[in-house]
């Protein structure tokens, strides 16, 4: 008979991942080990096995986890009734908020799923090739004439391009955050550099400095 699982239970396996993921960013995949994971999370070794398999088994969850995110922000949005701009938008807007609350998660999946095996890498991969076939369709409901142009995947990749790297020099406690970022991207890939406004908290840091 299958064992239940318990709520205990699926909560610590995900502070396990989020500890695993803390340290997979910090120093790599490879460079980490069990027992380090197991330490960062205060429990024992022998425990740390209770909950995963093995390491790769451990990256393969951290990484399907943050996809698995990603598609249910992708569903709410699809779910609602926005118009096709409204809809690109709040896509944009919430992807760059859900980064911002798994750098490590995201760093680990742009930097480390080279490192599953070819069908867990998979599995990945075609959790990440939805989520950019869902901003691809926001992008064509938005300019249909792109669909025909074959257009519509690489301005969606060169959207992700804005989002996907943002973590490596938007750093927690700076004079921007991703709240005010998120408006900043959609200006600028929904109108280019012209569009661009200057998110509120920055203008009032701005004053300030030019006062003093």
């Amino acid at each position: 008979m299958a064992r239940i699982r318990t709520a205990a239970y699926d909560d610590q396996r995900e502070a396990i991942l989020a500890q695993a993921a803390a340290l997979f960013a910090r120093q790599g995949y490879t460079a980490t080990s069990m027992n380090q994971v197991a330490a960062a999370c205060g429990i024992s070794k022998p425990t740390l096995y209770h909950y995963v398999r093995d390491k790769h088994e451990l990256l393969l969850l951290v990484a399907q986890a943050h996809i698995d995110r990603l598609q249910a922000v992708v569903a709410e949005v699809e779910a609602q009734a926005l118009s096709p701009r409204e809809r690109l938008q709040a896509l944009i807007e919430r992807f760059v908020l859900a980064y911002a609350d798994a750098q490590h998660e995201h760093r680990v999946l742009t930097e480390d799923v080279k490192f599953l095996d070819e069908s867990a890498r998979q599995r990945v991969l075609d959790g990440e090739r939805r989520v950019v076939a869902a901003f691809a369709r926001a992008v064509v409901e938005l300019r249909p004439e792109l669909a025909g142009a074959s257009l519509a995947t690489p301005l969606t990749m060169l959207l992700f391009g804005m989002i996907n790297w943002m973590f490596t020099w938007l750093k927690p406690g700076g004079a921007l955050s991703h709240a005010a970022m998120a408006p900043v991207v959609v200006d600028l890939f929904l109108g280019g550099l012209g569009a661009v406004q200057v998110p509120i908290s920055r203008l009032g840091k701005t004053k300030k400095e030019t006062v003093a």
